[in-house]
């Protein structure tokens, strides 16, 4: 009985192959998993970046209809703890609050006041004479919601007080 070598290697080497195979599919296998990881991470961060902005936007024209209601004198004074913006409106007054890097929109007949929902960096209101009108502007930055954020979330925002 004679045993052939050819068949034996044969056998060998299709055993070797299956090795390499299957190290070459557990190296793809792991580069897929970090490249989607990596890819789930930074889809997560903009779309939590997307809801920041939409809110922003909310608060930005909650903020506008507010000025453009005004009744009386718009003023703003700074405090030792930050800035507050004070908006007459009938028997009420609105006030916006920016003290320690969160926003407050405060009505005072209502006894009622509001945290801005997302983390304010800067904000800073200020009025704008332009002829015999004056605008408000307001510019407001975002904290970064990451630390590897290299674009900074601005926004700036006007309205002109109505019927004063």
């Amino acid at each position: 009985m004679k045993i052939s070598l050819q068949t034996n290697r044969q056998a060998g080497i299709l055993l070797l192959e299956c090795i390499v195979y299957i190290s070459v599919f557990a190296v793809l296998l792991g580069g897929g998993t970090a490249v989607f990881c990596y890819c789930w991470d930074h889809t997560r961060a903009t779309i939590l970046a997307a809801h920041d902005v939409q809110t922003v936007l909310l608060e930005g024209e909650q903020w506008r209809k507010d000025v453009r209601a005004a009744t009386g004198k718009i003023s703003m004074e700074t405090t030792p703890t930050g800035e507050m913006l004070r908006i007459p409106a009938g028997q009420r007054e609105i006030v916006y609050r920016h003290e320690a890097g969160e926003l407050r929109r405060e009505i005072s007949g209502q006894n009622s006041s509001k945290a801005f929902p997302v983390k304010v960096k800067a904000s800073e209101m200020k009025p704008e004479v332009r002829g015999r009108v004056t605008a408000w502007r307001w510019e407001l930055e975002l904290t970064p919601p990451r630390k590897e954020t290299h674009l900074p979330l601005l926004f700036t925002f006007e309205a002109v007080p109505g019927a004063l």
